[in-house]
């Protein structure tokens, strides 16, 4: 079992450290960047709250994007959202299938290794690469925010990433429980999946008939504004997250052990 776990974080290091330094790094940038647009953001910041429901989609009713943390929520907050959902999707999405894509199951399920054991490790090794992944982008981050000399809310701050990594396990098991039902990888469909649950979540705080059902989109409970803001978690959406994690690892297990491979 442990073979198989590192096999997998071997093959994907390479991924890991480009998707975390591309998010990452583009993240810190953009922190950098905020001493040098403080003053013209200050300017527009009121202009932006006042743009209704383009304002409460993106969090700017809320925080000031003239203030760090404002900006955080913003513009860092959409990027690693974004950059976190994709990766998570994509290293999960081909993590099953890939084995009956690349003929090398019959190799795999050869070795004195149960199947099931087989696919908890590859689930293991999945969970291992987003907490790195968000390990270093945080560091980055922060890396950012102390170069700029500003604080930020560490209570906030840590909620917020925290949601980030429930949020990103979710999809990461949506899209496990696909791979182990497809014969070829299609990273497409994962990704496709991110971006609709994340455009869901936009329009459910645009549309006043989708509120009461933006708890079916994981973006609901990891937005930065509310999180940095108010500081409040939207508890039923983190529940119903835990909830189709828990059943999407079980159901990935069980259609996986079950599944006529192709050889």
């Amino acid at each position: 079992m442990f073979t198989v776990y590192k096999h997998e974080m071997k093959e994907y290091s390479k991924s890991l450290l480009i998707w975390a330094l591309c998010v990452g790094g583009m993240g810190a940038a953009c922190i950098l960047l905020f001493s040098g647009m403080q003053e013209s953001m200050e300017g527009v910041a009121e202009n932006f709250a006042s743009m209704g429901a383009f304002s409460d989609a993106f969090g700017m009713s809320q925080l000031s994007i003239g203030t760090l943390k404002g900006f955080y929520a913003t513009e860092i907050g959409t990027i690693h959202a974004l950059g976190g959902a994709m990766f998570a999707a994509v290293v999960s999405a081909n993590m099953l299938s890939k084995e009956e894509d690349g003929h090398t199951s019959e190799f795999l399920f050869s070795l004195p290794l149960a199947r099931g054991k087989a696919v908890m490790a590859k689930w293991l090794a999945v969970m291992s690469q987003i907490v790195l992944f968000n390990i270093l982008c945080v560091c980055l981050y922060l890396l950012g925010i102390l170069a700029l000399g500003e604080g930020i809310p560490v209570k906030g701050y840590v909620l917020y990433h925290s949601m980030q990594l429930l949020m990103q396990l979710e999809l990461a098991a949506v899209c496990f429980a696909l791979s182990a039902v497809q014969r070829k990888n299609k990273p497409g469909l994962a990704l496709g999946l991110v971006l609709f649950l994340y455009a869901y979540d936009l329009m459910a705080r645009i549309l006043p008939d989708l509120s009461d059902y933006k708890l079916f989109s994981p973006f609901s409970y990891a937005n930065a504004a509310d999180l940095l803001g108010a500081g409040d978690v939207y508890a039923s959406a983190a529940v119903l997250g835990v909830i189709v994690l828990v059943a999407s690892v079980c159901a990935a297990h069980i259609l996986y052990v079950k599944k006529d491979l192709a050889v």
